[in-house]
């Protein structure tokens, strides 16, 4: 059973109607005894991060997702604030994530590039929105039978900063490069929104239901 977790603060209808073009039907639930029957989960979010997961920790969910993600190792999909969540902190917020992987979320910086950059960093605007391009960095189930550099639609003031390369799954460039999708074991994160993707949105979450 698929689970979409609904802890208030994310796009829910957009992703349910976009599982629902290839036949999925998912259940959205807030409620921990409801996820502890998932065998694959989907975490989106928007917002900020604290917002998120002071959410998680007054629904109780936290240990619960804990238990099928990181001891039952079920196949997990997070999406924009959901993927952020998985990170140990945020500069965004002081509260401590789920810490599924080894990084941490940080605000667009443009300040620290060298000068020759500055002309062509003047267009760049916070938050990253609109279409952009991502470059896989290895290979994954969440890609297959994509083209070299697919297009997702992004809105977002904050990335994820990996502390370990071989957890970036793909980067993307806006005033610098940075981590668009993160994949270790059974979970998987994607900074873009795939319910808002047009049919690379749609290929990937088939490829999550029916490949990951």
């Amino acid at each position: 059973m698929l689970v979409v977790v609904d802890y208030g603060i994310s796009n829910i209808g957009s992703l349910v109607n976009m599982l629902k073009k290839f036949g999925v039907s998912a259940l959205v639930s807030s409620r921990g005894s409801e996820i502890e029957k998932a065998d694959k989960l989907i975490l989106p979010g928007i917002g900020a991060f604290d917002a998120g997961m002071q959410r998680l920790t007054d629904l109780n969910l936290v240990e619960v997702l804990n238990k099928k993600v990181k001891e039952e190792k079920i196949p997990t999909l997070g999406i924009c604030l959901g993927m952020q969540l998985m990170a140990k902190s945020s500069t965004e917020g002081k509260l401590r994530g789920l810490s599924w992987f080894d990084g941490e979320v940080i605000r667009f910086d443009f300040s620290t590039q060298n000068s020759s950059s500055t002309e062509s960093l003047s267009t760049e605007k916070i938050p990253h929105m609109g279409w952009n391009f991502i470059e896989q960095k290895k290979k994954s189930k969440l890609f297959l039978d994509f083209p070299d550099h697919p297009k997702f639609y992004f809105v977002h003031s904050y990335h994820f900063k990996s502390n370990c390369e071989a957890d970036v799954l793909c980067v993307t460039h806006h005033g610098y490069e940075f981590a668009s999708g993160i994949e270790h074991e059974n979970i998987a994160g994607v900074q873009f929104h795939p319910e808002k993707s047009h049919n690379f949105g749609l290929h990937l979450l088939k490829n999550f239901v029916e490949q990951f």
